[in-house]
């Protein structure tokens, strides 16, 4: 479809010139031209006729004439196209649904407000936030019941740490159900739990409501409950710090032994002084990895680690990377849970400006939950302007034919017989509830049970934004001129395209009959000059250069000569035998146009040439096949012109002159 695509669209391009011109106010807009039964009037034809300007040249009266005439052309083979019903065939039609489904998308969707997330996420971009949470999990489909009881218990932890002061890292490693907030032991060894604490993050690396509300936090602030499909959190901002962007690092790791004592704690930071002693006193970072370090993997590459975002990286990493200015900079010893560590800054890329980062943040937009909150606004400003209405009274009635049952994609449609009250409506379309129950049946699936009510709810929003967008997509031709005018571009073009590959393109590399007899009638116009009919001889072994000359004066044959010289793959001479025109070969600039063989021509790196030249050949036709491409084109050209001068004689064409003339001189 791509390809198809593209070439109907070079071939409307060809037809609709390159010329521009202005468009004068004016109160009625007459008819210019009439072909077949189609009425194209004057201002249609300046507006085709200036989208597809491309020099925005004034035009002269033969210009215009030229233009016009494609233009005639043009409207032409659209009407045959119809009159045969090329536009009625279901290969046309699921083509042209497949190019209007791509057009339509950038009309269904609110452009400002997605304009308005890229600002907010580059916005965010531009910081790094360190953030803890508090965590009580409900499940998005909950029910009513459950999600007021998470509530309750999210609304408890809020009061204890905002007003009974308690510390958020005690409540957290106490209360929070994300299991890294408490100690953990496994294998007889502790670890110790993060305290709610989530290190840094930065734009699109958290659930899109999570990150809003932590960057729209004050710094050691904790927020009201914010709720994700996780369940609700309390969130506790610890530090915002300016974009580290991404970073690439190479380090030295002392790893801590298992079950460590105190005595193998002191050794492993005393190793990690002494190879910071050594870094200060000049020596290699890799070479001190490869002594000191404990990463394997990188030890030998100089320590060197793959590029990493913000998120990816231990806050006390990122404390020491803030100290490093410039590449090559590396660290002091510092601890974490794992042991000591030493890193060197190898490169940074910092965050780009918003134009710079832009195709990037559209792109992760359209593949985040950002994308569905974009299309949420689109969805209430189009039911807003449609008139959206709905009877929650009848969904109810629904949802009380729906059992458990619909987990087990087992729910029958028969389960709501006789309901059929309209359930919503959006502009002049109505939807009742057999609708959305025949939705609900075809689209169950074996599932873990659910609240009913918040399931059915789901199920039917979904529903609902589905046919908000299918009806604001049916009202795109009526609301959108542009859009309507582009679907008739594309329209046309595809028809353009068909027949005229039928007609013209196809039938030229087809029909090698017509080709054959198009070539003998024409042939003349593709004359060979006089040219050389000539052997040149490259001799790439001096000592055969005698013996040659011999066999060429007896006029042995080209292959004879080669079958003499050359063994196996040791080539002491070589032969090029054609007609040759003049200029085409250096090694004939100084040879008389006669028969006969030259002198000696002296060529680099030792090598020599003879030229034997067999006959001048008078000027003659090419061959077919030498010019099939040419030829081709122009049969292509001759089957078009047969083509629109029998379309002129099937159909009638007038123009206004007197509109036309007010186009030339307005």
């Amino acid at each position: 479809m791509t390809m198809k695509r593209t070439l109907f669209n070079a071939s409307l391009t060809l037809l609709f010139g390159i010329f521009s011109l202005s468009v004068f106010s004016q109160s009625t807009d007459p008819v210019l031209l009439q072909v077949a039964n189609e009425k194209i009037t004057k201002n249609e034809f300046i507006k085709v006729f200036e989208k597809n300007n491309t020099k925005n040249e004034k035009p002269d009266t033969k210009a215009l004439e030229e233009y016009l005439d494609l233009f005639i052309n043009f409207r032409l083979k659209v009407t045959e196209a119809k009159s045969l019903g090329m536009d009625t065939v279901k290969s046309f039609r699921d083509e042209l649904a497949g190019y209007r489904k791509q057009l339509a998308q950038p009309y269904l969707a609110d452009n400002e407000a997605n304009e308005k997330m890229m600002q907010e996420a580059y916005e965010h971009k531009r910081f790094d936030i360190r953030a803890s949470h508090i965590l009580v999990r409900v499940d998005r489909l909950a029910s009513a019941s459950d999600t007021l009881a998470a509530w309750n218990k999210i609304m408890q932890l809020y009061k204890r740490i905002v007003t009974k002061g308690e510390d958020f890292g005690k409540v957290a490693a106490e209360a929070s159900e994300d299991p890294s907030a408490k100690d953990r032991e496994a294998d007889g060894q502790k670890t110790k739990g993060n305290r709610g604490d989530l290190g840094f993050f930065t734009a699109f690396d958290m659930v899109y409501p999570f990150e809003t509300a932590a960057y729209n936090a004050k710094v050691n602030e904790v927020t009201l409950p914010v709720r994700t499909d996780f369940g609700y959190h309390l969130i506790k901002v610890t530090a915002k710090i300016p974009a580290m962007g991404k970073i690439q690092l190479a380090h030295i790791i002392l790893v801590y032994p298992k079950k460590a004592t105190l005595d193998d704690s002191l050794n492993v930071q005393d190793s990690a002084n002494m190879a910071f002693k050594l870094l200060k006193g000049g020596s290699d970072f890799g070479d001190i990895a490869k002594k000191y370090s404990d990463d394997f993997s990188t030890s030998g590459k100089g320590g060197v680690l793959p590029w990493f975002g913000v998120n990816r990286l231990l806050p006390d990493f990122i404390f020491n990377i803030q100290k490093m200015k410039q590449k090559g900079d590396f660290s002091e010893p510092f601890q974490t849970q794992y042991g000591w560590h030493i890193i060197k800054l190898v490169d940074r890329k910092p965050i780009g400006t918003f134009e710079e980062e832009k195709d990037d943040i559209k792109q992760r937009i359209s593949r985040s939950d950002r994308n569905t909150e974009i299309q949420n606004t689109f969805i209430a400003k189009t039911k807003a302007t449609y008139s959206f209405s709905q009877n929650l009274q009848a969904l109810d009635e629904l949802t009380k034919t729906v059992t458990d049952s619909i987990f087990e994609a087992s729910w029958k449609l028969e389960q709501a017989a006789g309901l059929d009250k309209n359930i919503f409506t959006i502009g002049t379309k109505n939807y009742t509830q057999a609708d959305l129950a025949k939705h609900l049946a075809t689209t169950q699936r074996h599932g873990q049970k659910r609240d009913i009510p918040a399931y059915v709810f789901q199920q039917y929003t979904s529903f609902v934004n589905d046919a908000v967008n299918k009806y604001a997509d049916s009202q795109l031709e009526n609301e959108k001129p542009d859009f309507k005018a582009l679907i008739n571009e594309y329209h046309d073009g595809i028809l353009l395209f068909d027949l005229t590959d039928k007609k013209v393109w196809s039938k030229a590399v087809k029909d090698t009959v017509g080709l054959q007899k198009f070539y003998e009638l024409n042939k003349n116009n593709y004359m060979w000059e006089s040219r050389l009919d000539a052997s040149i001889l490259t001799i790439k072994d001096p000592s055969i250069i005698k013996s040659l000359k011999k066999l060429l004066k007896k006029g042995v044959a080209d292959e004879q000569i080669l079958a003499k010289f050359n063994h196996d793959s040791i080539q002491k001479v070589t032969i090029e035998h054609k007609k040759f025109l003049k200029g085409e070969n250096m090694n004939l600039a100084n040879i008389e146009w006669k028969t006969g063989i030259s002198e000696l021509i002296p060529l680099a790196d030792k090598e020599n040439a003879i030229v034997v030249v067999h006959q001048v050949a008078a000027p003659e036709p090419k061959l077919l096949s030498e010019i099939r491409g040419a030829m081709t084109a122009d049969y292509q050209n001759y089957l078009e012109k047969e083509w629109i001068s029998q379309l002129r004689e099937k159909y009638p064409v007038s123009v206004n002159r007197e509109i036309f003339n007010t186009i030339i001189t307005p």
